[in-house]
């Protein structure tokens, strides 16, 4: 018995994801008349996290609609800044160390697992915690259990910020969370802090930050000028 067929067209932001023979103009794909909408889609590469809407003969409709022989389908990207059930609060993979870092120093709520803990238990967290989830790992973003989530589309870390606060505009708070562990950052003494810091850092310094968390201490120190590009360019760009 020959499967039904509908005709289906990708945004031009999703052509990343489909192959060559799905970009540009519409084509026609075969179905089996009892996958979802969203099952087909995700069956052609495409994430539904990166799915801003899905229109059936000019309809929009829920990602389980199951597409009948004939219609025509049309898959738009998300828009810029995309809405989330919640507070933009992120759980990044092990991949993305140092976008996690650029959050933390934003001020942004950002959870990272450093070791690689399985797509099971981040989708899990993602969950169990309200966070978006962002990641290159498209088999991961195609999960049912998240909570919501993020293809992070550059390899590069100044590229992947610009696009993560464009597209989920979280509040900014620079200098306010742990860049190692995400806990909150409080103001220190020196005295508080001085069994933690060598001889040079203690003569050379006297503003100093702990986190109420792990104990780690910042102070503007080398590194700070660089650090300090990075927040000026969020905050004029984003904030």
């Amino acid at each position: 018995m020959e499967k039904p067929e509908i005709t289906i067209g990708f945004a031009a932001e999703l052509h990343v994801f489909v192959p060559a023979r799905q970009r540009g103009e519409a084509s026609a794909v075969q179905v089996d008349g009892v996958s979802s909408l969203g099952h087909v889609v995700e069956s052609l590469g495409v994430p539904l996290t990166e799915v801003g809407e899905l229109l059936v003969d000019g309809a929009a409709v829920r990602p389980g609609h199951v597409p009948a022989a004939g219609q025509e389908i049309e898959v738009r990207a998300f828009q810029r800044p995309q809405q989330l059930p919640g507070p933009a609060r992120f759980l990044l993979d092990v991949h993305l160390g140092t976008l996690a870092r650029r959050l933390r120093l934003l001020g942004v709520d950002t959870a990272y697992e450093n070791l690689d803990i399985g797509d099971a238990a981040l989708a899990a967290r993602s969950a169990a915690e309200q966070r978006v989830m962002l990641s290159r790992d498209r088999g991961l973003l195609r999960r049912r259990e998240l909570w919501a989530g993020g293809y992070v589309y550059s390899h590069r870390p100044d590229e992947q910020l610009r696009d993560v606060l464009s597209r989920f505009a979280p509040a900014l708070a620079p200098w306010t969370r742990c860049t190692a562990c995400n806990g909150m950052l409080r103001p220190a003494t020196k005295s508080a802090v001085q069994e933690r810091l060598e001889d040079g850092t203690e003569r050379s310094y006297d503003a100093f930050a702990q986190c109420g968390d792990c104990d780690q201490v910042y102070w503007r120190g080398a590194h700070h000028a660089r650090l300090d590009a990075i927040v000026e360019e969020a905050l004029r760009e984003y904030a």
